[in-house]
């Protein structure tokens, strides 16, 4: 049995004081700017909404953001990437301009139309608020990973509402298969300071309902089984789809402003000719309608194609929105096919999507449980493991290291600052994924 004495005690004491101070202060400033940010989405969106003839604008809005990044924006252009290399290997402290580019060029991209998310947006304005802190306090450099892992969890838990789910995301987005359980109080104070500030400040989430969940049956692990596979192979095809067109515009044209120009005008003019108004923006109605009747079953690759070309262009935002779409999408789209309730297949693929795109299936798991209640647990963690199993060793954050194989033990390699990684030839390296 280990002892503790009393000098252990009083430490433990301080520590905790510590980072109940810190995480709060983190929990506060990015909450409030998650409630800024959410409030400034909704009204660009229903400007958007009500005046379709501003999409043409996208290409223009686009560069403009783009030439605003380049003279000013290049040390942050890097986004959540950024964050999780200082987080592995810290250098110096995040710009606090890192905050105002991304909400004001994700409120943009919105605002004309472009297929992104938001939680990239929250997550960096997290952590870049919460590097603030490290001068102010004069902490170690130990200190100050633990402080952006919590800048993260407050993130992703404001704006999505989930504290559960944004505290363990910011300890298992790092590397493949590892957790840093040092961060854990930090994480999970920041989490739902962070969350109940952006309550607090009257902004709600978007309500979802998985319906009546089913008791566990032997068909209905078979077929959870069998959806969170082609979750995860979607999730792999959508990070290396984004990956790869991002490549592809960074080669054909170096001067950057003319990335989203140019694809700013391919997607306007989709979406003004093809009809393609339900795969703009966040596409929250839905998402929300996949739990309700049965779509239309391409709908999950419609707006897997105009993310595609969002991001890949170099829209700002997140994928984690359009991922839940196209995971409630294809899950609504599998329902029948499964012989499952489409509501809880659309719950499931909401969560398992992102499970393999971002090698997070407990986060997720976590997260299904918050959305959609308890009942859903047993399904949510078979659908999220098996995705993130077939998403292979690739994933949307580019600087998210490999910890562990998925299919057998990592090799005994240490990387930066003792963080283990993944090495071999017969093995995927972690994909590099565009910059947020």
């Amino acid at each position: 049995m280990i002892q503790s004495n009393p000098p252990e005690k009083v430490a433990l004491l301080a520590y905790t004081g510590r980072w109940l101070v810190l995480a709060t202060l983190v929990g506060l400033l990015s909450g409030t700017a998650s409630a800024l940010f959410l409030l400034a989405l909704d009204a660009a969106t229903g400007y958007r909404e009500s005046h379709r003839w501003i999409v043409w604008l996208l290409p223009v809005a686009g560069f403009l953001v783009g030439w605003v990044y380049l003279k000013i924006g290049q040390g942050v252009e890097a986004g959540n990437n950024l964050l999780i290399d200082e987080i592995h290997d810290p250098q110096k402290v995040v710009p606090l301009r890192m905050a105002p580019l991304i909400l004001l060029s994700t409120v943009i991209s919105h605002l004309f139309g472009a297929s992104v998310g938001r939680e990239g947006t929250a997550v960096q304005m997290g952590g870049a608020l919460a590097d603030q802190l490290t001068g102010l306090f004069r902490l170690r450099k130990e200190d100050r990973r633990i402080l952006l892992m919590a800048g993260i969890a407050a993130g992703f838990a404001s704006v999505f509402g989930t504290p559960l789910a944004g505290a363990v995301f910011a300890l298992e987005v790092l590397a493949i298969g590892r957790l840093r359980y040092d961060a854990l109080l930090a994480c999970a104070l920041a989490a739902v300071v962070g969350d109940q500030t952006t309550l607090l400040w009257g902004v709600h989430h978007t309500h979802y309902s998985a319906g009546l969940i089913p008791a566990v049956s032997l068909w209905g692990v078979t077929a959870t089984l069998m959806a969170g596979g082609l979750f995860g192979v979607t999730g792999m095809f959508f990070a290396r789809g984004v990956h790869a067109l991002s490549a592809f515009m960074k080669k054909r044209f170096h001067y950057a402003p003319l990335r989203p120009l140019i694809g700013g005008t391919v997607i306007a003019a989709a979406f003004w000719f093809l009809g393609g108004w339900r795969y703009a923006g966040l596409g929250l109605p839905v998402i929300v309608e996949s739990f309700s009747s049965q779509l239309l079953p391409w709908d999950f690759l419609g707006k897997m194609v105009f993310t595609m070309a969002s991001l890949g262009s170099g829209f700002k935002g997140g994928e984690v929105t359009p991922l839940f779409y196209i995971g409630a999408t294809l899950g609504n789209a599998l329902a029948p096919l499964l012989n499952m309730p489409f509501p809880m297949l659309a719950a499931l693929g909401l969560v398992g999507v992102f499970a393999g795109a971002a090698n997070t299936p407990l986060a997720c798991t976590l997260m299904a449980i918050e959305l959609f209640g308890p009942e859903i647990g047993v399904y949510a963690l078979l659908a999220c493991v098996v995705s993130y199993l077939f998403s292979g060793h690739t994933g949307i954050y580019r600087a998210q290291r490999g910890g562990q194989f998925k299919l057998q033990p990592a090799p005994d390699v240490t990387g930066h600052e003792g963080q283990p990684r993944v090495q071999s030839s017969k093995t995927e390296n972690v994909s590099k994924a565009v910059d947020e």
